[in-house]
């Protein structure tokens, strides 16, 4: 079996996001007095971070070839739990524990489920994100108030930067998971082997990896980072609503396929969810500068870089990847799955 890659101009989706950013960025600063300042950009990661946590998780299961479509629900599942057990009067030490626990937990059942069964990841997800949305509800209806000291505390811790700017812990934290993340798919055996599952499934089943293994991590990551969201979020609006955030799964996607992830799976860079989020973050921004348009245009303007992203995705596979591989029996991918089971 033989499997030939050959790459060429492989940044060229992270360069092209972050051309976007700073043309929509300097064009913001042209139109906008004040747009063009440190508190504004540092705006994007304090507003977002949430979503960013949420995508970079969602970044390693699309790059196996996965999908993840109960993230957004998740986050809004721990923010109900949150406020409520706080409201029991439980401390908020074991309800951070507790609820980074039910992340986990949530993302190997869905990995499990997709792994064992062979059910496709739409499906699994989708029923997830029904089972999350609907549990939140059961729990409560309302929209909680989070009054306790140490969320609150939270709240207002601020990293201070040059000329009375800052960066709240929320925005620290997506910036710790991001460059864990890079670290985590740049130098280790896990990172490559998500790489070389998206990239090739069976031909991973046939070298030996753990595809199995791999592909319910992947999960169980994505479920931690959507729980951590949900702190961050919290923390971030002080309130647990099972309401919160819907379709938010739908942004993290658009942040992912802007960022460069190929939804085929295999290709994309882990920073590159990053720099999608705080694009649509600057539209958002330009928006709430302009005073007088629809908050709906933001939607508008990121469906047509979706368009423009995915043309351009289809033109680097086309153009510039080239691949071949010998047909597999089925007695041998029987083989290599048996090797590769958990």
């Amino acid at each position: 079996m033989k499997i030939k890659f050959q790459i060429g101009g492989n940044n060229i989706t992270i360069l092209a996001t972050l051309l976007l950013f700073i043309v929509l960025f300097g064009s913001g600063s042209i139109l906008y007095e004040g747009f063009f300042s440190l508190q504004v950009f540092l705006n994007l990661f304090i507003d977002n971070a949430y979503l960013i946590i949420v995508a970079t998780g969602l970044a390693f299961v699309i790059i196996t070839g996965g999908i993840d479509l109960s993230v957004g629900a998740m986050v809004a599942l721990v923010s109900t739990i949150i406020a409520f057990l706080l409201k029991q009067g439980v401390n908020p030490y074991l309800v951070i524990i507790f609820v980074l626990i039910i992340g986990v937990l949530f993302g190997f059942a869905q990995g499990f489920l997709i792994t064992r069964f062979h059910l496709h990841p739409w499906i699994v997800t989708l029923a997830g994100m029904f089972f999350a949305r609907g549990s939140a509800q059961l729990i409560s209806t309302d929209n909680i108030a989070v009054n306790n000291k140490l969320f609150l505390k939270f709240s207002e811790i601020i990293i201070p930067f040059p000329g009375g700017s800052f960066l709240s812990i929320g925005a620290v934290a997506a910036i710790i998971i991001v460059v864990a993340g890079v670290y985590v798919a740049k130098f280790t055996s896990f990172g490559r082997n998500v790489y070389a599952l998206g990239g090739n499934e069976r031909s991973s089943l046939l070298m030996g990896l753990p595809v199995r293994r791999t592909k319910v991590m992947v999960y169980m990551l994505s479920g931690f980072c959507s729980a951590l969201a949900g702190i961050v979020f919290t923390v971030y609006t002080l309130s647990g609503f099972a309401m919160h955030l819907l379709g938010m799964e739908m942004d993290a996607i658009a942040a992912c396929v802007i960022g460069g992830i190929l939804l085929t799976g295999g290709y994309g860079h882990i920073i590159g969810p990053l720099l999608g989020t705080l694009s649509t973050g600057v539209i958002q921004t330009i928006i709430t500068f302009q005073g007088t348009l629809s908050s709906w245009w933001t939607k508008i303007v990121i469906g047509l870089l979706l368009c423009l992203f995915i043309v351009l995705q289809k033109l680097i596979v086309t153009g510039k990847f080239k691949y071949r591989s010998t047909k597999v029996s089925r007695k041998e991918e029987i083989k290599a799955e048996k090797r590769s089971s958990i």
